[in-house]
């Protein structure tokens, strides 16, 4: 079920908005909630740059699957 909340927003901050939506076609509400998503999901995952980056480092990987081996044994510890 869809939730409602209240955001405040300077009056020009408010303006670039409305009009970002009008020449969209859309409100206000889509737009900052799709901005929001796509936001959350660029911090979430890696892009194909990052992630080609990640699987050319051959000793990445191998620590990688090392600690993967490790947390799956039970080894190692958290650090704080």
């Amino acid at each position: 079920m869809p939730k409602t909340i209240t955001i405040r927003l300077k009056d020009d901050i408010y303006k670039l908005f409305a009009e970002a939506a009008q020449a969209d076609n859309r409100t206000i509400s889509n737009l900052i909630e799709t901005a929001a998503l796509n936001n959350i999901r660029e911090q979430q995952f890696v892009d194909d740059t990052e992630m080609a980056e990640i699987m050319s480092d051959i000793n990445l990987l191998a620590r990688i699957r090392q600690g993967s081996k490790e947390a799956a044994n039970r080894k190692g510890q958290f650090v704080e």
